[in-house]
């Protein structure tokens, strides 16, 4: 027998994961090149949503050019985040240096710093509560189709992000600068040696990290009509569990695992009360870890 609020419930998930896999693949994209973890990518979906808002209060411009000046936005920030927060720590070449430590604590700390900064300034500019996004702009349309209903917004995610994700894949693989980016996500050592400009490929990580994450929450704030400094947090845990699931450096088993997650948060929900669905996500972190250590699609990098 059918069962609509199953089949919803699906669309649902697929339309979160989705999110998660654009955020996920910005954490994985730096850690691969650098191997540190960005604790301020939440925060660059928190930007990319309030940026969007401001474009839209200050000029009421069609859709699509709020959406490019998000994805401005994002790039922006993701130049700065890369010269405030990781550049100074990254002062030297060698492998030893490459390889140390204490210098990849050093950075998770300062992006961690960085997140902290931001989201209180942005608390202090425009308050702790939530912001309304106009009416007009709302992905919130209803589609029925037979027995089900559906708001345009799901839509819109699950297209754009696909495309978003196919785009990557695309430059990744069949351009100079995306081979160069696998390259050094492979071996930066070797990388360097062959003659690779590493510090462009690094700031070019962090600028397509960014921009798909400000992306991500200006499309959300969209979605469901809100936004507030605080919601980079909990997608931003949840595309780290989606990325330590797939095995750290993988684009692939992120995207999957964020999916995973959206799937099962979405569908648990029909058993178990709403407010314990993030259990879910934490549960197969740690089932992961116990039978997976390296995640569930880890392995060796691959040569470019």
């Amino acid at each position: 027998m059918f069962d609509a609020f199953f089949f919803q419930q699906v669309i649902n998930g697929l339309s979160q994961g989705l999110v998660y896999a654009l955020m996920a693949i910005g954490f994985t994209l730096i850690f691969g090149v650098l191997n540190v973890v960005n604790f301020a990518h939440g925060e660059l979906y928190m930007l990319g949503a309030f940026a969007g808002l401001l474009v839209i209060q200050a000029f009421a411009p069609p859709l699509f050019a709020v959406l490019l000046l998000v994805v401005a936005v994002g790039l922006v920030s993701g130049v700065l985040l890369e010269r405030i927060a990781f550049r100074p720590l990254r002062r030297f070449a060698d492998e030893a240096s490459l390889k140390s430590k204490a210098i990849r604590e050093a950075t998770l700390l300062s992006s961690l710093a960085i997140s902290i900064v931001v989201r209180e300034l942005v608390s202090n500019l425009f308050g702790s509560n939530m912001q309304t996004i106009p009416q007009q702009y709302l992905l919130m349309t209803p589609i029925t189709l037979g027995p089900l209903t559906f708001a345009s917004g799901q839509f819109v995610i699950f297209g754009f992000a696909l495309a978003m994700l196919l785009a990557l894949q695309w430059f990744l693989f069949y351009t100079r600068s995306g081979l160069s980016v696998r390259a050094v996500a492979s071996n930066l050592t070797g990388a360097l040696h062959v003659g690779i400009d590493i510090q462009r490929t690094i700031v070019l990580t962090f600028m397509l990290g960014a921009a798909l994450g400000a992306v991500s929450g200006f499309l959300v704030g969209l979605y469901t009509g809100n936004i507030f400094p605080a919601m980079g947090f909990g997608a931003g845990i949840k595309a780290f569990v989606a990325m330590v699931m797939g095995g750290l450096n993988s684009i692939p088993g992120a995207i999957v695992c964020a999916l995973i997650l959206g799937l099962s948060e979405s569908i648990a929900t029909e058993y178990i009360p709403q407010g314990w669905a993030d259990l879910i996500s934490y549960g197969l972190l740690l089932l992961t870890l116990l039978f997976f250590p390296n995640g569930i699609f880890g392995g060796r990098r691959e040569r470019v």
